[in-house]
């Protein structure tokens, strides 16, 4: 009961932050909403994550107004509640519709070229049934009898019939990762190929076979037979250019955040530009750290506060010129700009030290609470089965004890809209099931993860756009550069060749390894 009451009593507390945090999750988002390039030379690649949005724990104006609170804060603060009402603006409707076109237009290109596949693919595994049953319907009578050798090739017919489906399933009939701006230029040309190919033995089957009515039932048979193997060597081809192709590295590519500098490193073979930026945005998910736009607001309200110190009098009265205005604002900001980089020392180590106290408040309040949960499951371990707590009601229970050091440290490193109080309950009840260590808790929280540990409602990049001076469905080649946007950020991808690599080889007798050791008569022993 007294737990119930603490978690009860920690979300009324945290009321109060909810009613800001809606409106000013609003503003932070309206504030990085950037104009989508329309070029139509551009080639464009979508990708849209859409999930259900959940509440931060606290909002962006706890984070502004860190600069002014200390660590007594909570106590001298009056907390107001009250009902939030969502709003939606003429922006965010043209912005939807926008998004639902788009995802309607993607929708109809991928179901429209599944479906061609997949009437290709029945066309062709009954194409050589058919040629078998075609001659037993039509004129059985007349055919001449095959006996053992055209049941040998039945059943071959039918393994490699089987064979065939089965590497047909696995190549071609995986859900796609992403939508691509272009289509995929190997795929298109090896269904090309097999329409060809099937619609030619059809052409040869009805002009020598049907129309003459041909007796010869064994030279039918094996007629289909001979089909079946040039499928399966086209199914050969096909894992040669869409599996084998790309593996071998050719190309090095540098991908760079605009915002951050942030960059990594990859190997790529021999792809076309969509499908290295495919490449690039699932390594981006998984090795780069969350965009934090958060972070560098800090930057641009310190080079706003030097501007807004800079006054400018006209003591020389109204008739001058703005010359004179001009050249003392740029005497005024250079003279800042010389103790500007002071600021930013005593500002940098302010706030270092003040993550380190919060962070060191933060370690001794988790411990204490997974401590606190050691003794509950000892005294639990007395009591009747009906009476034991689940790991929901165990987190519940000791959230309250960090909660408050939690929140300070998540405010003061900025990381407050990647956490709601759902996710790290569910957190913290996964690793009461799991019997992890406090340390192995607080992991998710001290250092920033990648983008995949999040919830994707969290994510900034939810539609990618492909910008490159070449087509995208060219290959990489050497300095080519390209460029993925979304809404906040923009990935920039340098390419460069691997170079030739000229390895020679140097014999060494093993006889040379031998030394002769000369003493002179006047050394000392």
């Amino acid at each position: 009961m007294s737990a119930a009451m603490d978690t009860e009593s920690t979300y009324s507390g945290y009321s109060h932050y909810s009613g800001h945090s809606k409106k000013a999750h609003r503003q932070g988002r309206d504030r990085h909403k950037s104009p989508r390039s329309k070029d139509g030379s551009r080639s464009e690649k979508s990708v849209t994550i859409q999930a259900p949005p959940a509440e931060p724990l606290l909002g962006n104006d706890a984070s502004r107004a860190e600069e002014g609170q200390d660590d007594n804060w909570g106590e001298t603060t009056t907390a107001i509640t009250g009902t939030s009402e969502h709003s939606i603006s003429q922006e965010d409707i043209a912005r939807i519709s926008k998004d639902l076109e788009d995802s309607v237009g993607l929708d109809c290109k991928r179901y429209l070229g599944l479906t061609v596949a997949a009437v290709l693919g029945l066309l062709v595994f009954l194409t050589p049934i058919a040629f078998i049953l075609l001659p037993q319907i039509l004129w059985r009578d007349d055919l001449e009898p095959c006996g053992t050798v055209c049941e040998g090739l039945f059943i071959s017919v039918a393994f490699k019939l089987l064979i065939l489906l089965i590497g047909t399933w696995a190549l071609f009939f995986r859900q796609p990762k992403a939508d691509i701006p272009r289509v995929f230029v190997f795929r298109a040309l090896l269904l090309v190929l097999i329409f060809l190919f099937v619609f030619s033995y059809w052409l040869f089957y009805g002009v020598r076979i049907l129309d003459s009515k041909d007796t010869n039932y064994q030279g039918i048979v094996q007629y289909a037979v001979s089909l079946v193997d040039a499928l399966l060597f086209i199914h050969y081809l096909a894992i040669v250019l869409l599996e084998l192709r790309q593996l071998q590295p050719m190309f090095t590519v540098k991908v760079v955040r605009s915002t951050d500098g942030e960059s990594r490193y990859y190997s790529l073979g021999h792809l076309s530009i969509q499908r290295a930026a495919l490449v690039v945005l699932e390594n981006y998910y998984r090795d780069f750290t969350v965009y934090n736009p958060a972070l560098l607001t800090a930057s641009k309200s310190r080079a706003a506060k030097h501007m807004a110190g800079l006054k400018v009098y006209n003591v020389d009265g109204p008739g001058n010129n703005a010359s004179g205005q001009s050249r003392a604002m740029i005497a005024a900001a250079a003279r800042r700009r010389d103790s500007s980089h002071n600021e930013l020392y005593y500002e940098e180590a302010d706030h270092e030290r003040r993550v380190k106290k919060r962070r060191a408040r933060l370690v001794v309040a988790v411990e204490e609470a997974f401590t606190h949960i050691k003794r509950l499951q000892t005294e639990e371990q007395q009591k009747a089965p009906g009476e034991m707590m689940d790991p929901r009601e165990a987190a519940q229970a000791i959230f309250p004890s960090m909660a408050r050091a939690l929140q300070k440290y998540l405010r003061t490193t900025r990381q407050q809209q990647y956490h709601s109080m759902e996710s790290i309950l569910q957190h913290l009840s996964f690793c009461i099931t799991n019997n992890m260590t406090p340390k192995a808790f607080l992991e998710r929280y001290l250092n920033p993860g990648p983008t995949l540990q999040y919830d994707r409602d969290r994510w900034f990049s939810k539609q990618w756009t492909l910008v490159s001076e070449e087509a995208v469905t060219s290959g990489l080649q050497d300095g080519i550069v390209f460029v993925l946007k979304c809404l906040d950020f923009s990935l920039v991808v340098n390419v460069k060749k691997i170079p030739f690599i000229k390895l020679s080889e140097e014999f060494i007798d093993p006889k040379s390894h031998k030394f002769v050791l000369r003493l002179q008569s006047e050394t000392s022993v």
